[in-house]
């Protein structure tokens, strides 16, 4: 029977991130994935990498901000890697308000008028006591990185097991030694848990992690360059997130919903999220809807990821990125792949212990 030295449950953008990681440590790396790779959460998300302190919990703003800032190099590597264009774009991102969100010095004045910045949003419809702010905020297709990061993983030789599910990871003499599925066994010095919403369904730990349904459509905008920034609203009655790509489509989302692993689109929810668009946008009412989705992401009770180290030695834990997991692959490889390597991590993760939920 093969061994490998890791094994990680999960193939998202968490998943693939510290399997390229593991490997960068020289460790012979198997991932693990029960359906299609990249094709749960990752798949569904709207990549904005929001680096904003008043949207962020307190306990993730030092995490994510380093994150958002790994993200041009992130990017650039696993393009050279895996030969696949990632479509990341630095415009910045427009906030339309009434909230008093804790505001960060001058980076959120807007750099010119908004009817310089975006044209097509007219000044006239922004209601009434609405704060515009600027962000420099980057966005990227989560779709591509995942294509390239699962690309690269290939290329440098980790290896994949699609489309069995891991039922427990195995323990002998209280250490973890590899994982069972419904089909095999598979054995490895120490494994990973980075199932997402599907974390806590794995023994021999019940992490409290959760599907948050989020449903969102795509468009084709009716001129390519209609919107340039991110857009998105923060206390409207129905709250919507504009993201373009550089091809001219245009993502619009998205909800946030306890419904289970119910992954079904409710056309009534969708044509809401597309009417909130054109109150924003009103050409958009021209744009032509390519398709619909929703996706789960891992949620947990108080909205923190989980990372780090299990009561079981040499089973780790990166899971719970809620919204966050596209902007916090690259942080979350780097300290993971320092913590499973016995490294100390830079950053403070007292705050993500696997253990704080004990009680």
């Amino acid at each position: 029977m093969k061994n490998w030295d890791a094994i990680v449950i999960g193939a998202g953008i968490i998943g693939l991130s510290l399997a390229l990681e593991l490997n960068q440590h020289g460790l012979r790396v198997l991932v693990v994935e029960k359906g299609e790779l990249g094709r749960e959460a990752s798949w569904a998300a709207g990549g904005m990498l929001v680096d904003c302190p008043g949207e962020t919990q307190p306990g993730l703003r030092e995490l994510a901000a380093a994150s958002a800032r790994m993200y041009p190099e992130f990017v650039r590597e696993l393009e050279d890697e895996s030969r696949m264009k990632i479509d990341l774009r630095s415009v910045g991102t427009l906030v339309f308000t009434r909230d008093e969100i804790a505001l960060a010095q001058n980076s959120y004045a807007l750099p010119a008028a908004l009817e310089e910045l975006e044209p097509a949003v007219p000044v006239a419809n922004v209601r009434s006591g609405c704060r515009v702010l600027y962000l420099k905020e980057r966005c990227v297709d989560p779709r591509d990185v995942t294509a390239a990061a699962a690309g690269a993983a290939r290329l440098r030789g980790v290896d994949f097991s699609v489309g069995e599910g891991v039922v427990a990871v195995e323990v002998t003499n209280g250490k973890a030694c590899g994982v069972r599925t419904c089909k095999t066994e598979l054995r490895a010095g120490m494994v990973v848990n980075c199932a997402g919403a599907w974390a806590g369904q794995i023994g021999p730990h019940a992490f409290p992690t959760r599907p948050v349904k989020g449903q969102m459509l795509c468009v084709v905008m009716p001129e390519k360059e209609l919107v340039r920034h991110v857009v998105r609203t923060i206390g409207w009655e129905q709250d919507v997130y504009l993201i373009p790509r550089s091809d001219g489509r245009m993502l619009i989302g998205a909800t946030s919903e306890e419904a289970g692993f119910d992954k079904r689109t409710v056309p009534g929810t969708i044509e809401r999220l597309r009417q909130a668009a054109i109150e924003l946008v009103p050409k958009l009412a021209e744009a032509r809807t390519l398709e619909a989705w929703a996706g789960l992401r891992p949620g947990t009770p108080d909205k923190l990821p989980i990372l780090g180290a299990t009561p079981t030695a040499g089973y780790f834990v990166a899971t719970g990125h809620y919204r966050d997991g596209i902007l916090l692959a690259p942080a979350t490889a780097r300290v993971m792949g320092r913590v499973m390597t016995g490294q100390k991590s830079e950053f403070d993760l007292s705050c993500f212990s696997a253990t704080r939920f004990a009680a």
